[in-house]
C-alpha cells in the first residue's frame, strides 16, 4: 500500500467527551522561537471610562509554529466565508503591529 493510498484512507474521529466551551471576547498572542501562545479571557467592564481594565483569563492555548500557521489559514478561510455572507468585519487592531 503506497503512502498516498494510506493517507486517503485515514479516518478522523473527533472525541468531544472531555471538551468544554468557553466564551472569550479578548485574545492576546505572544511567541517564542518554539511556540505560539494564545491567552483567552473575558472583559466584563461595564464602564467605558475606566482607567484600568481587569481581564479574567480562562484559557491558554500553546501551539507549535506549524500548527499555528495551519490555524491561521483555517481562521482566515472561515472569516472570508463569513464576510461573503454577512459583510465586512472591521479590524479592531493594527494588523501590521506585532509584539514579541
Amino acid at each position: 500500500m503506497s503512502d498516498k493510498t494510506k493517507n486517503a484512507e485515514t479516518k478522523i474521529k473527533w472525541d468531544d467527551s472531555k471538551m468544554r466551551s468557553t466564551y472569550a471576547n479578548v485574545c492576546n498572542v505572544s511567541s517564542t522561537r518554539e511556540e505560539i501562545t494564545m491567552l483567552f479571557g473575558l472583559n466584563q467592564a461595564w464602564n467605558a471610562q475606566q482607567k484600568e481594565l481587569t481581564i479574567e483569563l480562562s484559557d491558554r492555548i500553546i501551539l507549535n509554529p506549524h500548527a499555528a500557521k495551519r490555524m491561521a489559514v483555517l481562521l482566515n478561510n472561515v472569516l472570508e466565508q463569513y464576510e461573503e455572507r454577512f459583510g465586512n468585519i472591521p479590524a479592531a487592531v493594527d494588523e501590521k503591529k506585532t509584539t514579541a
